[in-house]
């Protein structure tokens, strides 16, 4: 299955991880342990594409080139689930600023519903990472794109676990300019929106709130 501006992490210690995360009998702790360790490798992967700025630095022995990042990243989860993977990035980026989206899914209509927006100034100066597990009939994300865009966001990356088919192709029409990485890419969705197999929802099981 190929998609224009999806990246699969189709290694083998991320496929072991998925494992433990659709595993029902998987408790809080270890699948909090396997979302931050794969959010790592998303950090590490995505950061790639970062732009460097280079500058004199002096080691011990002489001066030479070192490397900082231009820009400012700012790591955006989407409440509430995204704050299991937010610690996994802050450990390969821990110099981000965090902004925080929080959306509500009708359960009759799948739509979202924006409740909570906070974010650092100057977003069209940043990279911006918008993470959350869980990338399903694509709505909530598109949403929490065109409210980073309004607000003049102009590089933005999407990071999931496991995302849907109808997820991917949604983001693609509706934000073509917008790269994803994944984790998986799952077969469907139910009638209820959920993805399948999936892991169940994530923030419950990232919580314990089941």
């Amino acid at each position: 299955m190929q998609f224009d501006n999806f990246t699969l992490l189709d290694y083998p210690l991320i496929k072991r991880d998925i494992t433990i995360l659709r595993d029902k009998d998987t408790q809080p702790e270890a699948f909090r342990a396997a979302v931050k360790r794969i959010a790592n490798i998303l950090a590490v992967e995505i950061s790639k594409g970062f732009v460097l700025q280079e500058f004199e630095v002096e080691t011990p022995l002489e001066k030479t080139t070192g490397y900082k990042l231009k820009l400012d990243v700012i790591l955006v989860p989407v409440l509430r689930a995204g704050l299991g993977m937010a610690n996994g990035f802050l450990e390969i980026i821990p110099d981000a600023k965090f902004g925080h989206i929080g959306l509500q899914r009708d359960e009759v209509t799948l739509n979202p519903i924006e409740y909570y927006f906070k974010m650092p100034k100057e977003l069209d100066k940043a990279e911006i990472v918008l993470i959350d597990p869980m990338l399903a009939t694509g709505g909530s994300a598109s949403e929490a794109i065109n409210y980073l865009k309004k607000r003049g966001a102009k590089k933005i990356i999407f990071a999931c676990l496991v995302a849907s088919p109808q997820g991917i192709k949604k983001i693609e029409n509706d934000h073509p300019d917008i790269k994803i990485f994944g984790a998986a890419i799952d077969r469907e969705l139910n009638d209820k929106g959920y993805i399948l197999p999936g892991l169940g929802d994530a923030g419950d099981r990232t919580f314990g709130t089941l």
